[in-house]
């Protein structure tokens, strides 16, 4: 299973979260008078600001700030520079030298500046929500997920209730079979939209949750100014798609847990927050630098709880909603992993096997037409004959892409038409699969080869024990990491 073409009617699905409402009162944003006062008076000590521009910077009405503004006028802290329209909001708006003074007071308390934070009891009043609207999956929506993969009906019905459970899901086999695209796949069965908070509040704390690297925001916020009319939704709240939150071999314990910035002191949310609603990847689990036990007992509670406890560097302890889809994806043996005891705690287990024949040339056919490049069936027929059968070569989904590439590697540098040929197959597939070694000491029996990027590993006969350490330094029962592979 490997990324395929795009299809053109791929669109998001029909699904929309809700959408959280504007407040229409200085009490419904949840946050205090002195907090709010404290943020106008930091936006201004870069330099001078409209109403209109506050009010962007703030992603609040002016309507709600009018009042904010002219005490902070009364209080000698901010003074009118000029006007740019009809209007208060057109007003432009500075600090005087005891705003100055207060600005730095407050910066040395807490350092950010942006959009007003959402208090954690709103936050987690609308992930609830979210919950409860968004349903469960069907058939027909978690195929939509998997259009860009070759992925049978049989693996469809296992990720479907595995998916709906909202719980956690362990995808484990030999590498190279699609299981990271089939975590990212997940996510996109979920599909829809989502509104998350630019930060959140916490009992004067401030944590940042939206993210550009993990986060697609679907509109830009920018445009348009937040008049004094009323407006549609909260603009606290940025509208992204759901996410789907990968880490590989750098994930720590460290990046689980509130992240406190010393200089700006203010908080960046963990990983597993920014992926709240979404799904959360811990792909090549078991490759990380801290042991699978100690990553698995960091999630005993909150998967069985559905909620996470976060710490602050102050000692204060808060509650903080977990509605996280887990996914562990491994070429590991599972069983190596973690004890019984933890792995009851992952109830949906998901082989992710080689594909058939058929499967392998449905992929294939997919990637060539991805690169342009017209396909012929004689092409699995030719590399099943010479290379797969003879040499014990197991089929894994990543090689017909990793072939395909390599053969429009070779064209381009030969500045030759982009047609796959025997001559250029045979090219590839000595860069892709290792060579046979020569000189190896026993009866001289072939073993199946390495194969680069997820291919069959050698292995000893059914009846002989494990081998040693051979001339290439390959062991037998050991992929390249020192881990034991699946077959």
């Amino acid at each position: 299973m490997t990324p395929a073409t795009a299809r053109a009617d791929d669109a998001p699905l029909e699904w929309k979260a809700p959408v959280p409402p504007a407040p229409t009162t200085l009490e419904e944003t949840g946050l205090g008078y002195e907090a709010l006062k404290q943020l106008l008076v930091k936006s201004l000590f870069a330099g001078e600001l409209s109403g209109r521009e506050l009010a962007d910077r703030l992603c609040l009405p002016y309507a709600l700030l009018e009042s904010l503004v002219e005490h902070l006028r009364v209080e000698k802290l901010v003074e009118v520079r000029g006007a740019a329209g009809s209007g208060t909001a057109g007003f432009r708006y500075a600090l005087t030298e005891l705003g100055r003074d207060r600005a730095a007071i407050a910066f040395d308390a807490n350092g950010y500046v942006g959009p007003a934070p959402v208090p954690l009891k709103q936050y987690a009043a609308a992930m609830n929500t979210l919950k409860v609207q968004r349903g469960f999956l069907d058939k027909e929506r978690i195929a939509h997920g998997f259009t860009h993969l070759v992925v049978n009906s049989e693996m469809l019905d296992q990720l479907g209730p595995a998916v709906n459970s909202g719980k956690s899901v362990f995808i484990y086999g030999p590498p190279g079979n699609g299981k990271t695209v089939l975590a990212e796949g997940i996510g996109r069965a979920l599909g829809g939209d989502m509104y998350i908070p630019w930060a959140l509040d916490v009992d004067g704390q401030v944590i940042t949750i939206f993210d550009p690297v993990n986060h697609e925001k679907l509109e830009d916020e920018s445009t348009g100014s937040i008049l004094i009319k009323a407006v549609d939704r909260d603009r606290r709240w940025v509208r992204v798609k759901r996410p789907v939150v990968t880490v590989g071999g750098e994930l720590t314990l460290e990046m689980l847990d509130l992240n406190f910035n010393p200089i700006a002191k203010f908080y960046e949310a963990p990983l597993q927050m920014k992926a709240n609603g979404g799904v959360f990847v811990v792909d090549d689990f078991g490759r990380q630098r801290i042991r699978p036990r100690d990553l698995l007992n960091r999630w005993i509670v909150p998967l069985e709880s559905r909620v996470d406890y976060l710490t602050m560097h102050t000692g204060k302890k808060f509650e903080m909603p977990f509605d996280v889809l887990i996914v562990f994806a491994t070429n590991l043996n599972p069983e190596s992993l973690a004890d019984e005891a933890f792995l009851r705690r992952i109830p949906y287990k998901i082989y992710a096997k080689n594909p058939t024949n058929d499967e392998f040339s449905r992929i294939f056919e997919l990637n060539c037409k991805r690169r342009g490049i017209s396909y012929d069936p004689v092409i699995i027929e030719y590399l099943t004959r010479r290379y797969y059968e003879p040499r014990g070569l197991e089929m894994r989904g990543c090689h017909p892409r990793d072939i395909v590439e390599q053969v429009v590697d070779i064209c381009r540098y030969q500045a030759k038409p982009l047609v796959i040929t025997r001559e250029l197959l045979d090219q590839a597939c000595r860069n892709y699969f290792l060579e046979e070694q020569k000189g190896r000491s026993g009866s001289g029996a072939r073993r199946p080869m390495t194969v680069m990027k997820g291919g069959q590993r050698p292995v000893g006969r059914p009846d002989e024990p494990p081998a040693g350490e051979d001339g290439d330094g390959a062991k037998a029962g050991k992929d390249s990491k020192g881990g034991e592979w699946l077959s």
